[in-house]
């Protein structure tokens, strides 16, 4: 255990609550980033927090907010700062230079854990696919930063030498990357083809992160998929068979978690595995009826439903 605790990085996490943002929400996405740091394996030191009327252009928090953080990092021996929302190339830029910390946002904290989580090819050329397009505008702003990071949070996946390279060498991996991804689409297609060829009925199972799909589902098929009580554990999805009591097989697919502010280059990146909900002939919403905020989760996947155009699918809660 001791082991354990000197290998995680201590983050500290800051949030700015807008005027659009309730006190509710704005608790939960704390209390989701701080699940979210512990899933990569981060401990939280503590957590700040401003009411402003709008981010500040420059530095997401106002210059005293900068100060107090740059004492408190200093005072707690912080590694890393964890801010709760997609900072600009601008914003990074300046807190860098700013707070002598390796800072990171909300994105690259969920870019990191599906690194850590991508088993299968596909997995892992999609990370990748995400990671670069998201480094890609930041790359000016990052050399300080970069040359401070020694691995851990928020450096897996193509890691600093990668990114430390040439944008050309980055926008050649990212067209190399869209071609493999090509093909492994058309593959998965080919098989959903040969599957309605087949007249198999099949069931998506949908859900919050964390909301418990994985464990449905080895239930269901007896099953090994992954299930652990961490945010995002499974990502590659898995297609079994299921027998119903009446003697019936239907097809169901276990599918990556949902979660709200999902990085638009993740569900760009993502596209080909949400595939097999769209393609569903049903869909198994599964809620977690023990998280405070279940009302919340249950909309997050109802609105990122109607982005995929699976909403016209039917649903049994």
């Amino acid at each position: 255990m001791n082991e354990q605790e000197l290998i995680q990085e201590k983050a500290i996490l800051v949030g700015c609550q807008l005027p659009h943002i309730s006190d509710e929400h704005f608790d939960n996405s704390l209390a989701e980033l701080a699940s979210l740091t512990k899933t990569a394996d981060g401990t939280v030191l503590t957590t700040v927090t401003q009411k402003r009327n709008r981010a500040d252009a420059a530095t997401y928090i106002g210059k005293g907010k900068v100060e107090e953080l740059k004492a408190l990092c200093e005072e707690l021996s912080a590694d890393l700062l964890i801010f709760n929302d997609e900072l600009s190339p601008s914003q990074l830029k300046s807190l860098a230079t700013a707070i002598e910390v390796k800072i990171i946002d909300r994105t690259q904290l969920i870019l990191d854990i599906f690194a850590k989580r991508a088993k299968t090819r596909e997995g892992k050329l999609q990370i990748e696919l995400a990671q670069l397009q998201y480094a890609l505008p930041r790359l000016s702003g990052q050399g300080i930063n970069l040359s401070r990071q020694g691995g851990g949070i928020g450096a897996r996946g193509p890691g600093e030498t990668k990114l430390e390279t040439d944008r050309r060498h980055i926008r050649n991996r990212i067209h190399e990357i869209n071609t493999q991804l090509t093909v492994v689409t058309r593959h998965r297609s080919r098989y959903r083809d040969r599957r309605k060829k087949n007249g198999v009925l099949q069931l998506a199972l949908v859900g919050y992160t964390n909301a418990g799909k994985s464990t449905w589902f080895n239930r269901l098929t007896s099953s090994d998929s992954y299930e652990e009580d961490l945010l995002f554990a499974t990502l590659d999805p898995m297609t079994r068979k299921m027998v119903l009591p009446s003697g019936y097989s239907v097809l169901l697919s276990d599918t990556v978690g949902f979660i709200q502010d999902l990085p638009t280059t993740l569900i760009a990146a993502f596209r080909s595995t949400l595939e097999e909900v769209k393609e569903a002939d049903v869909i198994l919403h599964v809620i977690d009826s023990s998280n405070e905020d279940y009302t919340g989760h249950e909309k997050t996947v109802i609105r990122l439903l109607e982005e995929l155009k699976a909403d016209d699918i039917p649903i049994l809660t």
